[in-house]
């Protein structure tokens, strides 16, 4: 698990549930892509927020988009979203998780 900064953040209409295309900054690691169901936050809220991703899954076709990690997040207590794990301040990019 690597911390990263949200970098760009797009609609995925032809994924099979409501998602978003993401791509997240991991310092030297790169530019990584996913595709996750985080619409319960608007676009402006991604855009450069500090996420926990998990970078050593293989990468996985959704739809025409290639999801090459995964970020972490928790139900919500209604059970109705996805609630992101992120730093509670900032960090290196590209940092292990512990």
């Amino acid at each position: 698990m690597r911390v990263g900064r949200v970098i760009r953040v797009e609609d995925f209409p032809k994924a099979k549930n409501p998602s978003y295309k993401i791509w997240v900054d991991f310092g030297e690691l790169g530019v990584k892509r996913t595709s996750a169901q985080l619409t319960k936050y608007s676009k402006d809220e991604l855009m450069n927020s500090m996420v926990i991703a998990v970078v050593n899954f293989r990468p996985r076709q959704i739809a025409d988009f290639m999801s090459e990690v995964l970020i972490l997040g928790v139900d919500d207590e209604s059970g109705s979203g996805v609630v992101i794990v992120r730093p509670e301040r900032g960090v290196p990019l590209g940092h292990r998780v512990y």
